[in-house]
């Protein structure tokens, strides 16, 4: 199944968000939902929070007191803490029980307020945040919960801000808005995005761009980088190396907008095994076929290598497992280096791509492998490598 995270600020309107793509046909699993069930009356979970804060957070009819518990717990780091020791672990086992029973072909919004600050974006196929001004949050939480002003402004200073959100996010749905705005939106990621992604997950299907078209420099593609690395991270393991590199791995460099990543097996047996699905499962298919990096001069064997793709239609993603020491593994970082070192060569490196595109655009990938200026460079980056006493 598809998982996916969906996260905004108190006030931003992510539960329209769920709604729509509930009624769209997500299984939406809302955590702030469940938080109230665990801690709902007769539960183990509100007599712990009883014992930790007393019955000051009781109502009359011995139901929690959300309004008198949060008194205590915002703006008081400790008490958030302990309070979140007792529900978090809760809210985590209900919503892996209702991920469990979904279908297996579900697309599975968790619908998740702390996302951010619970460190959970690596976990999700794609994380969406729904944002909003702050002014518009201020106004509908007094509009529509009757919050009071100095307490909606507290609420919102407590969460992660609009930046650090934006760092996790896929998507991001601004909501300032109208209603029908925001469900157009949602419209299109459920059409466009969202049930192809499911799809291309449950057949192992891998997205490739369809032409090798240079973009012109996007400054967020290491943010990208980051995002698709931590899911991969979270899929294999800490213990696994993960770099950016090709193109879009050089600040200022026109690129196809692909992104090139690679990771580091010890051996090619270890890519073959359950490491394969591993990363298949977390949205990153094997290609099939056999995978091979030209050699550079003067190496005459072909560097053999696994290759997998990315499943997410809108993110093209090529995931290169390398052996640790390989030739292949270490030019692959040592060509990125160079041309982020020296200006002249990546000058020189984005004419050969130009004029591989604009000469045959269908072969242009093929061509970076067989063109002589690449043997030219990769000399070039070994002495510069000698020089400066560069090491992978």
């Amino acid at each position: 199944m598809l998982k996916v995270g969906l996260t905004g600020g108190i006030g931003s309107g992510k539960s329209a968000v769920a709604a729509r793509l509930a009624a769209l046909g997500a299984v939406v699993v809302d955590s702030d939902q469940i938080a109230r069930e665990v801690v709902a009356p007769g539960t183990e979970g509100l007599a712990e929070v009883v014992a930790a804060f007393s019955d000051r957070v009781l109502g009359p009819d011995g139901a929690l007191d959300r309004a008198a518990l949060g008194a205590l717990v915002f703006g008081d780091e400790v008490a958030r803490r302990r309070l979140e020791a007792i529900t978090h672990p809760r809210v985590r086992a209900r919503a892996a029980e209702l991920v469990a029973a979904a279908p297996a072909d579900a697309v599975v919004v968790n619908d998740v307020p702390l996302l951010v600050e619970v460190g959970l974006a690596p976990t999700y196929h794609l994380v969406v945040v729904v944002q909003t001004a702050v002014p518009t949050r201020l106004a509908r939480l007094s509009r529509d919960r009757g919050m009071d002003p100095a307490e909606a402004e507290r609420r919102i200073a407590a969460q992660a801000d609009d930046a650090r959100r934006a760092a996790v996010a896929d998507v991001l749905l601004t909501n300032d808005g109208a209603l029908a705005d925001l469900h157009d939106a949602v419209d299109d990621l459920w059409r466009g995005r969202l049930l192809p992604y499911e799809r291309n997950v449950r057949e192992r299907h891998a997205v490739r761009a369809e032409r090798p078209t240079l973009a012109v420099p996007d400054p967020t593609w290491p943010a990208q980088y980051a995002r698709l690395a931590a899911r991969i991270r979270h899929a294999v393991g800490d213990d696994l190396r993960v770099d950016h590199i090709g193109s879009t791995a050089v600040p200022g460099l026109a690129a196809p907008d692909v992104i090139d990543i690679q990771l580091t097996v010890a051996s090619l047996a270890e890519a073959d095994g359950p490491l394969a699905d591993r990363l298949a499962d977390a949205g990153f298919p094997r290609l099939p076929g056999e995978w091979r990096d030209a050699p550079r001069r003067p190496d005459g064997v072909h560097w053999a290598k696994r290759l997998h793709g990315g499943a997410d239609p809108g993110r093209p993603v090529l995931l290169h497992l390398r052996v640790a020491g390989s030739a292949g593994w270490r030019y692959a970082l040592l060509m990125r280096d160079h041309l982020r070192a020296d200006p002249a060569q990546r000058a020189a490196y984005l004419q050969v791509k130009r004029d591989l595109v604009a000469t045959a655009p269908d072969s242009a990938e093929r061509g970076t492998l067989t063109d002589p200026w690449f043997d030219e460079e990769h000399l070039r980056a070994e002495a510069w490598a000698t020089q400066t006493a560069w090491h992978p």
